[in-house]
């Protein structure tokens, strides 16, 4: 039986098998099997992984493996989509909120099928953000990552840290309902939709003309702006 030994760097340990996370690691393989495949079967989804060397050597996820080989793995810390679209699964929906907040094109919805979200997440060129790893490792996939942290507060300053996002952000330009584009709006024109202390205190308001909710800076302004702090302190 061919035997290799696998390296995962700067955090990809993380989805290695059983609670020590053993790495680096042996592993047995047959003759057919690739290094995307054995990657994979450790649990270590494609989408995560960057640069693979064997002995030293750049190969590709095609490289088919040699008896006594190191295989070293970096993670993936440069690629993403021109666009920094996210789509998310439905159990990150406070992460996908903040996402919106920070300006970001974000798709969610509560019943979104694992089919559904790898589809879109391929055809519309987006960054699937889940913990089922399982579901990173679908071939259709280009760009996705796990969140390490169940703290949907950690988790944004994960994604921020991953791709890069501080000087792409435009907060509150986006509907944290429905994700489409905000618009300006006089208040004169929606005085009688708001609460009379929403009237005293605020004069900046912003509308969705895909599901007519109405945004000022309140409460939600002052935890995002603390959001956004954090995460410029944790960089």
């Amino acid at each position: 039986m061919n035997t290799a030994v696998f390296v995962f760097h700067h955090g990809l340990e993380f989805f290695l098998p059983g609670p020590g996370h053993e790495n680096p690691l042996s592993l047995e393989f047959e003759d057919h099997q690739t290094v995307k495949h054995l990657i994979e079967a450790l649990g270590v989804p494609h989408v995560e992984v960057g640069e693979v060397s064997a002995n030293g050597r750049p190969v590709g996820f095609g490289y088919k493996p040699r008896h006594g080989d190191q295989i070293e793995v970096q993670p993936e810390l440069n690629s993403r989509p021109a666009n920094l679209a996210f789509i998310v699964d439905c159990h990150l929906g406070r992460l996908a909120a903040y996402l919106r907040m920070f300006g970001f094109d974000t798709l969610y919805r509560a019943d979104y099928q694992d089919d559904e979200l790898a589809e879109v997440a391929a055809t519309e060129n987006r960054i699937l953000l889940t913990r089922d790893r399982r579901l990173l490792m679908r071939k259709t996939l280009r760009y996705g990552y796990c969140p390490r942290s169940l703290e949907p507060n950690e988790q944004l300053t994960e994604i921020i840290h991953r791709y890069d996002l501080l000087d792409h952000a435009r907060p509150f330009t986006r509907c944290l309902r429905c994700n489409a584009s905000l618009e300006p709006v006089a208040k004169e024109t929606i005085l009688h939709r708001l609460q009379p202390l929403t009237r005293q205190y605020f004069d900046e308001f912003a509308h969705c003309p895909a599901c007519d909710q109405v945004y000022w800076k309140g409460s939600h302004h002052e935890h995002m702006q603390k959001l956004m702090e954090r995460a410029k302190n944790d960089t």
